[in-house]
């Protein structure tokens, strides 16, 4: 089956070679799919598409057109498909559904670490021969509220994480796992109730139209003052103008992501010595209490090995 990957990361392709059994059928280009690129698929069965690749219906038309049957997204989330449009075309989509929820949620937890003890403050003034700790207090994490929105294979994870700090774990989801709550005492509690008594609270739900810009103003006005947000499932799930207003305030203590709303044609390039012109992300970026990561929560050995894998056997 000739294959055609879009938006492919030089960190990423070693191991996307490394798993075809046919690399001759296989063709590599960093351009993402979006209307203007489609054509490029002409001739291949299959193409493979990344995270911020547009493949909504009218680019689905195209690469039906130019005879493209499947389409391969080499992630969990499929949020930037048009799913019935697809089925229409008789489309087969696959993507990837457990990669490495460890490496999702070990990334959280390093953002929480990262934030609490103040590690990049306290790295950039031990560069500069400042070794006072005067500002870098920070706070146990035991016995503290954390509570996990979204508990699926990655808030799994966390869960687990959680319990090791002796944290008292709160849950939302529209599934309770009872085993968790068995074996770990994880707490299932409506929304309200998690943003009132939480003073971690870590997204981890998949993006749909219920939950895009699920955390707003309205939540977050609920919080604790001070309370500490991460993120790493999409950046559409808090609404970021609400998220800076909340951090400006003091609502928001701390605010951790790997993701960001409008981080298409942002992340995953070099803009060193160039002017971010997105302001929110400049606002937040210029916060000494947020730490932004470039999606790199999936970026682990054992994640990439995984992704590439199941992108070429499903």
């Amino acid at each position: 089956m000739k294959t055609l990957f879009y938006s492919t990361k030089d960190f990423e392709q070693p191991y996307l070679e490394a798993a075809s059994d046919n690399p001759q059928e296989v063709t590599f280009i960093k351009e993402a799919l979006s209307p203007q690129s489609a054509d490029k698929a002409k001739g291949f069965d299959a193409v493979s598409i990344f995270t911020g690749d547009d493949a909504s219906s009218d680019v689905l038309k195209i690469l039906h057109t130019n005879g493209v049957r499947f389409i391969a997204i080499r992630g969990t989330g499929y949020d930037n498909i048009d799913l019935n449009k697809a089925m229409e075309l008789c489309i087969a989509v696959a993507n990837v559904p457990a990669y490495s929820p460890y490496a999702i949620a070990e990334h959280a937890v390093a953002l929480m670490l990262s934030l609490n003890r103040k590690l990049i403050i306290a790295g950039k003034q031990v560069h500069a021969g400042n070794f006072t700790t005067n500002n870098l207090i920070g706070i146990d994490l035991h016995e503290k509220t954390i509570g996990i929105i979204g508990v699926g294979k990655i808030g799994s994870v966390l869960v687990k994480i959680m319990h090791g700090f002796g944290c008292r774990i709160l849950g939302y989801d529209i599934h309770e796992n009872k085993e968790l709550s068995k074996k770990y005492g994880l707490e299932y509690v409506d929304l309200p109730a998690l943003c009132r008594e939480a003073n971690i609270i870590s997204i981890h739900t998949c993006l749909t139209p219920a939950t895009k810009h699920m955390i707003n103003k309205k939540l977050i006005g609920l919080m604790q003052k001070g309370t500490m947000l991460i993120n790493t499932s999409r950046g559409a799930c808090v609404d970021t103008a609400d998220i800076i207003k909340g951090l400006e305030s003091g609502q928001i203590g701390y605010y951790g992501a790997d993701v960001y709303e409008n981080e298409k044609g942002i992340f995953f390039y070099d803009f060193t010595g160039k002017e971010l012109k997105d302001t929110m992300l400049k606002k937040l970026l210029a916060m000494p209490n947020v730490i932004i990561t470039p999606h790199q929560a999936f970026a682990t050995y054992d994640a990439l090995t995984n992704i590439a894998t199941t992108t070429f056997y499903t």
